[in-house]
């Protein structure tokens, strides 16, 4: 397998699509119910346009294929895509954490260690705009990557879908060294 990483662009927002709905619909399942799975990927998950946009989202290609993608911000918004609530006030680097952001991997390529790959892409990108730390709001089926390259925390976080339900993640922090 050589897979290949480089900036999304918005030609890319298609696959990133496609790639984001196999990925919360397989990649969930055992951790958020069918409804909660359905809901979020109306309300919640999907393409980050302003990521795109300002250069920090990547994908991962296998054959020209999209079979993973992740970004970071520098922007305030923690989590979600294009129609979720966003908020693109600029960080200080000085001050602020880099929000490390939609992370998706193709279930064909799950336990590859591309996610893995996109986030030190993520990090080292983030350390060189100058931020210090890094934050993001883990899915339950990321809390395993991102608790094992050196993220922690545990308060939960959880978006209203409507009806009772609730996407559940956990805000986690990390050193950037």
């Amino acid at each position: 397998m050589t897979i290949r990483i480089r900036k999304a662009t918005a030609e890319d927002a298609p696959a990133i699509a496609r790639l984001i709905d196999a990925s919360v619909r397989r990649l969930s399942e055992g951790y958020y119910t069918p409804e909660e799975i359905e809901r979020s990927l109306d309300r919640v998950f999907g393409v980050d346009s302003r990521l795109i946009a300002d250069g920090t989202y990547y994908v991962a290609e296998e054959d020209g294929v999209i079979v993973g993608c992740g970004g970071w911000g520098r922007r305030a918004t923690l989590y979600g895509g294009d129609q979720a609530e966003r908020n693109h006030a600029e960080l200080d680097p000085a001050t602020d954490a880099a929000k490390i952001r939609a992370f998706y991997v193709a279930p064909t390529h799950s336990r590859q260690g591309i996610a893995r790959r996109l986030l030190e892409v993520c990090e080292d990108a983030a350390r060189e705009s100058g931020f210090r730390r890094a934050e993001l709001a883990a899915t339950l089926p990321g809390v395993p990557l991102y608790s094992a390259t050196g993220y922690a925390g545990g308060e939960e976080v959880a978006t209203d879908l409507g009806d009772g339900y609730e996407l559940r993640c956990v805000r986690m922090t990390k050193m950037l060294r």
